[in-house]
């Protein structure tokens, strides 16, 4: 018996050794923190570096007359609490109608959003063609990055970025410690990971989910802006819109380049924010964040062929549509944390939370398509 445990002891320094060994020959240290931290969580703001997204005056929610009068519907409730949910707030008419937290989070607690990031990352391209600092979305990547000025890379425009055809190699996989996903997240040089991929597809022919994309569109920002994206999301986004705590936009280290696909830590009332603009057509009170040509292409449907050689009728510019509801689009984040804009009914609902469902209901998680069921009764 003695013998057996030497053996397994041994075979495990072997792997350690080897591992350690490759991760530093091969400079990809990041391995690391992927294998210590294991799996992502919403608050992983902690282990990060952070900038910080400021705030200006705040503009406090209103309570609906009817606030918290009506409880969840029993078999939702249930839905939430299995998929282990932290908040969920619905907003009608301008105030909020029902807000509830779980796990000892509150109003203002931070909690990461994971892809929902992505989606403020599109407001803040559409506020830069505003404002003019981006002149098109026709515009080569090239333009702001060097990386892309030879070769297939020159051919990216910065639309196919927006819609998620690139054309790159990015490999997205979340469960992979070796993927370049991986490393973007746990590694230290997001400038250099998201402008190293090579380009194996016509740039516009194929939809195909890639968070290196959205990354790029972080890069594009800051060398068209001039600004981090935190200094940009607060000028242009939670100074404007009043939120009432300041977010964390984690960053690859201390000074360096926020992970724009991913990790922007807010609250479920700073969050409703984004569907309320959303819910505006790009306005807060009357003043336009982002142009409305850039809103509408925003939630329509890109119709790029995907994998499976269908034209997506799901995506538009980072925000998510569901082809059975027209008219309805939201903002998504792995492990369920959700902005969902319902313009028919006024209302804007957010779940932040530690678990997304495995079933899918028309490309969205069914608890997606639940809260909608249940944000249609109000």
């Amino acid at each position: 018996m003695k013998k057996f445990i030497r053996v397994i002891v041994t075979i495990i320094l072997v792997i350690i050794v080897a591992f350690s060994a490759y991760a530093v020959i091969s400079g990809r240290t990041y391995l690391f923190e992927a294998v210590w931290y294991n799996f992502a969580n919403i608050d992983d703001y902690k282990k990060f570096t952070n900038n910080t997204v400021v705030t200006g005056e705040p503009q406090p929610w209103s309570l609906s007359n009817d606030y918290n009068k009506n409880p969840l519907p029993v078999t939702l409730k249930k839905m939430l609490e299995d998929l282990e949910t932290v908040a969920v707030l619905a907003i009608k008419n301008d105030s909020i109608l029902y807000e509830f937290y779980w796990d000892g989070y509150s109003d203002s607690s931070l909690s990461g959003s994971f892809s929902m990031a992505k989606s403020i990352t599109s407001l803040l391209i559409g506020a830069a063609v505003k404002e003019g600092k981006i002149q098109s979305l026709q515009q080569p990547v090239g333009d702001f990055l060097p990386e892309f000025r030879t070769g297939e890379k020159a051919k990216v425009r910065i639309v196919d970025l927006l819609t998620m055809s690139s054309g790159s190699n990015w490999d997205e996989s979340y469960a992979n410690p070796f993927s370049v996903t991986t490393e973007l997240y746990y590694g230290h040089d997001a400038y250099k990971t998201a402008t190293g991929v090579s380009i194996i597809h016509p740039p516009g022919t194929l939809h195909y989910y890639k968070s290196g994309d959205t990354q790029l569109l972080g890069l594009v920002l800051e060398k068209a802006t001039g600004k981090s994206l935190s200094a940009y999301a607060s000028e242009k986004l939670w100074q404007p819109m009043g939120a009432e705590h300041a977010a964390l936009w984690s960053t690859d280290q201390i000074g360096g380049n926020e992970k724009a696909y991913c990790c922007f830590n807010s609250n479920a009332r700073d969050f409703a924010r984004l569907g309320k603009l959303m819910l505006d057509s790009g306005r807060w009170k009357g003043n336009e964040i982002i142009p409305m040509d850039y809103y509408l292409n925003s939630i329509k449907p890109c119709h790029i062929p995907d994998q499976d050689g269908l034209r997506c009728t799901y995506y538009g510019y980072q925000w998510w549509i569901i082809p059975s509801k027209p008219g309805i689009f939201y903002a998504r984040g792995i492990l369920g944390q959700y902005v969902i804009v319902i313009p028919s009914k006024k209302t804007v609902i957010v779940r932040l939370g530690k678990k997304r469902a495995g079933e899918h209901i028309d490309n969205a998680p069914a608890e997606v398509d639940a809260l909608i069921k249940w944000g249609m009764l109000f």
